[in-house]
């Protein structure tokens, strides 16, 4: 028999749980459809597993420099065994959380590969939802009002470097590695590629990093990217840029060995594995899109402002619509889309205002736009910066390399962006955030009063420096 229900959300990840959790606060009534663990990709193979990798290399680093801090250290030794239990006891912690919330909620969820179906006896219009069921009883039919499409993303591959799990691997394999390589490989200077770089070079582990941009983190101010940069060597990675690797070069035996045209000249690459980090792509096939007028561009699920997809009554929200793939949107646009479906007038998102952050060591974290997109839009950019070097908690973290940069509209004192790197910025960025949000200027930050001795002090004289004014600079 068909269940009806006012909202049907086809994934259970961040944005999907975040969506079902509004939906349920609102007074509708709510089925989520999973056919993995709650809390998907963020929980289980991305956001929380990484980060736990990343303290735990960060600890075993710090460890080994603890002499400097004036404390003696003997047989500093990594327990990879226990990096890992570490990291499964928070995901095992947050995922017990989300399934007590949709208990609390009172969220019907369906364990189970949910597909859209299109006009039926079950319903006029595309939307029931068809679920085959994890426990292979048979299928349950959903008659929802409402669709909110949150599948998310899988990592994306290339041709010629097929992933076997074990020598060549993605994201999702390299998690589970029970044990750490020598020597890596890492195909892809993203965000991605490189926390994983700086993670596993913390770690003991020789990273070379192969990227087809002549750059890596190509989207980042090129000011961050060029302190990263010698960050990272200084950590022993080898950074190659404008690579192209060669997919029918690839050979394994004790390792793999691969070639990639560098600068128009073919180099030969060794390492005991891969790590294949490209991209990700949007999940839109076999989830019944087939069934509906709903467009898909680029690989990625077409909606308005409101997150609605051609049917209106079919939303899309997080990485399945392409954009920001950062779990923190997917949250959002999932709660725009839930009060856009109860009649509340959300405002739309401005993406502009948005952060992102590389948990790399050290961090990165920006908002708005980099130096070099504000003047292709034809502002007149004033840009203040102040290192941490100058900043009397960075020197006690021992962490002073890095800076914040933050860039004004010099015609009308408008904040345009914001970008650091350094110690905790990921924490920091908030407050640059919040001021794009408010609409402040680099004036209302440098009087706001920070205090001292904090991290957030190299903010305050950034917005400073925009005039000049900065007083330990």
């Amino acid at each position: 028999m068909a269940k009806e229900y006012d909202v049907a959300i086809l994934g259970g990840g961040t944005g999907g749980y975040v969506a079902a959790i509004r939906a349920s606060q609102l007074g509708l009534k709510v089925a989520m459809v999973e056919k993995g663990d709650l809390g998907g990709t963020c929980l289980h193979r991305g956001c929380i597993p990484s980060k736990s990798l990343l303290r735990s290399a960060e600890v075993f680093k710090q460890t080994q420099d603890a002499l400097s801090y004036g404390v003696e250290t003997e047989n500093t030794k990594l327990n990879f065994v226990k990096v890992q239990e570490r990291k499964q006891k928070i995901i095992d912690q947050l995922h017990q959380g989300v399934q007590g919330l949709m208990k609390k909620g009172k969220i019907d969820v369906f364990e189970g590969h949910g597909r859209i179906l299109g006009p039926s006896i079950f319903s006029p219009t595309a939307g029931t939802i068809s679920v085959e069921m994890n426990n292979g009883e048979e299928n349950e039919m959903i008659v929802p009002k409402n669709v909110i499409v949150a599948t998310g993303s899988k990592p994306k591959t290339l041709p010629g470097l097929e992933v076997d799990g074990e020598t060549v691997m993605t994201s999702d394999e390299a998690l589970q590695m029970e044990s750490l390589p020598n020597s890596i490989a890492i195909v892809g200077g993203g965000v991605i590629g490189i926390e994983w770089a700086s993670m596993l070079a913390d770690f003991g582990v020789d990273v070379t990093v192969i990227e087809f941009m002549d750059q890596i983190l190509p989207t980042e101010d090129h000011d961050v990217v060029k302190e990263a940069e010698k960050a990272l060597k200084q950590k022993g990675i080898k950074i190659v840029t404008s690579a192209k690797v060669l997919p029918d070069s690839l050979e394994k035996s004790d390792g793999i060995k691969v070639e990639a045209e560098v600068n128009g000249e073919n180099q030969t690459f060794e390492a005991d594995r891969m790590l294949v980090s490209v991209g990700r792509a949007p999940i839109v096939d076999n989830i019944g899109l087939e069934n509906t007028d709903i467009v898909v561009e680029n690989g990625a699920i077409k909606v308005n402002q409101n997150c609605q997809t051609k049917e209106s009554h079919i939303y899309a929200i997080g990485d399945v619509i392409g954009g920001m793939q950062l779990a923190h949107v997917a949250s959002h646009e999932g709660i725009l889309a839930v009060e856009h479906i109860a009649n509340e007038n959300p405002e739309p998102i401005d993406y502009n205002h948005v952060a992102s952050c590389i948990y790399s060591n050290p961090e990165m974290a920006s908002v708005g736009l980099t130096e070099n997109q504000a003047k292709e839009q034809g502002y007149n950019v004033k840009v203040g910066k102040f290192p941490f070097q100058a900043v009397g908690k960075a020197l006690v973290h021992g962490e002073k390399e890095g800076f914040a940069k933050i860039i004004t509209n010099e015609d009308n004192e408008d904040l345009l962006g914001v970008h650091m790197i350094g110690p905790h910025v990921t924490d920091m960025i908030s407050e640059a955030g919040l001021a794009m949000v408010l609409d402040a200027t680099a004036w209302e930050i440098g009087e706001t009063i920070h205090p001292h001795p904090t991290l957030s002090e190299v903010i305050g004289e950034a917005a400073l420096a925009v005039d000049g004014k900065q007083i330990h600079g």
